[in-house]
């Protein structure tokens, strides 16, 4: 077994590695860090482990948390312990995140992230930055302009601001001035948008409420919605 132990050190890794720290991906080029109090790599085995203080970076992409393992062989890592992680218009705060190499993150531990002025919470998010995609099969939140989304089981493609929700499925959007729910919403936000509730569906506009098991919502142009 060949190991490196670094104490109170800055290394600087092969630009695939750290790129796959940072974001989960391999094919970033361009220089690349890791800081950590303790930093050990075992060039035997392709495992990497950063304790203390650790900042991972590469072409703008950062991830800071208190511990961090990656292995560059099964390009799968760890960072445990107050997880920030930023790229872009990315933000994203845990205290677990697991990346795969595949452009996808699992947060755990009182998640909160955002995407541009899209926002997301839960207990735990699978989340695919790229195609700003999320999917929170424990529950969760999205928030957007459009306005508040909530379910058991949630998941949005936040581009389209399109979201589903399963189980006590709730919409509360004051653009629209309409609050709705049911057992599965399926919400379009764009273009000739449109909310589908099923199951105990009710909704309330302009003081005006409906109950059905089905209410389909249009959304016009002009803010206002249409309830059938």
């Amino acid at each position: 077994m060949k190991m490196i132990h670094l104490h109170g050190k800055r290394i600087a890794l092969a630009a695939a590695v750290a790129a796959a720290l940072t974001m989960g991906t391999i094919y970033a080029a361009g220089a690349a860090s890791l800081d950590a109090d303790t930093v050990e790599y075992d060039m035997s085995s392709g495992e990497i482990t950063a304790t203390g203080n650790v900042l991972m970076k590469q072409d703008g992409s950062r991830i800071a948390g208190a511990q961090a393992t990656y292995n560059t062989k099964t390009q799968q890592g760890r960072v445990t312990g107050g997880v920030i992680a930023e790229k872009d218009d990315m933000r994203l705060n845990c205290q677990e995140l697991v990346v795969d190499g595949q452009d996808h993150y699992i947060a755990s531990g009182y998640v909160s992230g955002s995407q541009g002025d899209k926002s997301f919470s839960g207990a735990q998010v699978d989340y695919y930055p790229s195609q700003k995609y999320v999917t929170m099969a424990s529950g969760g939140t999205l928030t957007s302009s459009e306005g508040t989304f909530t379910a058991d089981s949630l998941q949005g493609w936040l581009g389209e601001q399109h979201y589903q929700g399963t189980g006590n499925a709730h919409i509360v959007s004051p653009p629209r001035d309409l609050e709705a729910g049911g057992d599965q919403f399926d919400y379009y936000g764009q273009g000739d948008g449109r909310a589908i509730l099923t199951g105990n569906a009710w909704a309330v506009q302009d003081n005006n409420t409906m109950h059905s098991g089905k209410l389909t919502i249009y959304l016009a142009s002009d803010g206002k919605a249409k309830v059938q």
